[in-house]
């Protein structure tokens, strides 16, 4: 699960990292209170949508020339123009894709004088199985671009779970980022809690680009990004409630409802399987036939009738499906009650496009009648390269 900006700041502010006053904005109306909260003179005046780029961002209603989705404003009248022209349109940016995201929320934050920007994030480092730091002094906008062609500028610092961030751990980080006095002082302090921060909340990622050294030479935490793990967030109500579901697929908000794993892609054949591993199998053989898939979908080891119907559903919901590939090996799952699912689905929600099914493994025979006696057009497959086969096939006409 991912929040915005201004959320994630008030979760490192709680920690006591350095973070600059803040008001979020969610209509036009309240933009000059907002505004007039904050010191001044200057104000930063950002969107917040779940994706980055947005400095350089541009506004699918707004001509080409406008400013994007982060603005400096030197009044609280600018603010106020700002907030109208930026709220409730598009914002387009490298990772939002051409569709851009519409901008329901906005964040009005003071300025800071600048005097050096640093990247910083933490992730899990499955090569060698910690967490870890990945620092560079080259932060800003165009950190792609030095991970790109200088990437021997970015430094990665694990960390020992058993110790957490050391002494030891604080100097490198320090060193990497050039940081000395005052800076470095605030770099001590800083990375512990950030690591405290990650742990805690079980994050899967937090990235601070900028990190900014200003020119008192303090740190301050000017930007944040931050991720969490969904299968812990049952521990955490309180970040589960800053979940902004306007910012999510619907189709994968529903799924979520139903317990299922579902991403959604830019291809055009549905996928249903059970289990990651056969799920990424059967979209790679997919593009191997020279097609694209329109999702992830694992049903999981042992979900019954109401469940495998639901996934069908959001499948078909989806406006780009041009066909869909049932894959199933059962083994806890028993394909009959696949089979069963997609024939309730199929006559609730009708079948606009092909559909293979191919089943495999526990009551794989049994499942295979049900499908042949519901009077369906489905075709059947032998194995999963025939399925791939068929169902591209069937796509390609």
């Amino acid at each position: 699960m991912n929040i915005h900006e201004y959320q994630a700041k008030q979760v490192l502010k709680a920690y006591g990292a350095p973070i600059a006053e803040g008001v979020p904005v969610f209509d036009a109306a309240g933009a000059e209170a907002a505004a007039k909260k904050l010191p001044g003179p200057l104000y930063v005046v950002k969107s917040q949508i779940h994706a980055g780029g947005r400095g350089k961002g541009k506004f699918k209603e707004l001509s080409p020339d406008a400013k994007g989705g982060v603005r400096l404003a030197k009044s609280v009248e600018e603010v106020v123009a700002n907030v109208k022209e930026m709220l409730g349109n598009t914002l387009v940016t490298k990772q939002t894709g051409p569709a851009g995201k519409q901008v329901n929320r906005l964040y009005i934050e003071g300025g800071a004088d600048i005097a050096r920007e640093l990247y910083l994030s933490i992730l899990v480092d499955r090569s060698v199985g910690r967490i870890a730091f990945v620092v560079s002094t080259e932060g800003g906008m165009d950190i792609e671009t030095v991970a790109h062609d200088t990437p021997e500028k970015i430094i990665t610092v694990a960390i020992d779970p058993e110790t957490g961030v050391t002494a030891a751990d604080v100097a490198k980080l320090n060193t990497a980022l050039k940081l000395d006095g005052d800076a470095a002082k605030d770099g001590s302090t800083l990375f512990p809690l950030l690591y405290k921060a990650f742990t805690d909340k079980d994050m899967s990622l937090l990235e601070v680009n900028p990190l900014i050294v200003m020119k008192d030479g303090r740190l301050r935490v000017l930007d944040a990004k931050m991720s969490f793990d969904g299968n812990a967030l049952f521990r955490h109500d309180d970040i589960k409630a800053l979940r902004d579901e306007t910012e999510e697929d619907a189709k994968e908000i529903e799924a979520s409802k139903w317990d299922l794993a579902y991403v959604a892609l830019d291809g055009n054949i549905g996928c249903m399987v059970n289990g990651a591993g056969l799920a990424m199998a059967t979209m790679d053989i997919i593009k191997l036939y020279g097609a694209e898939p329109a999702n992830f979908c694992d049903v999981g080891g042992g979900a019954g009738k109401e469940k495998v119907a639901a996934a069908f559903k959001i499948i078909t919901a989806d406006p780009k499906v041009e066909g869909i590939l049932v894959n199933i090996f059962g083994g806890i799952m028993k394909c009959d009650v696949i089979a069963e699912g997609v024939i309730a689905a199929v006559k609730e929600v009708g079948l606009k496009v092909p559909l293979v099914v191919r089943l495999e493994g526990t009551n794989a025979e049994l499942g295979k009648k049900i499908i042949n006696e519901s009077g369906l057009n489905v075709v059947s497959a032998d194995d999963l390269d025939d399925a791939a086969k068929k169902i591209v096939a069937a796509v390609k006409g």
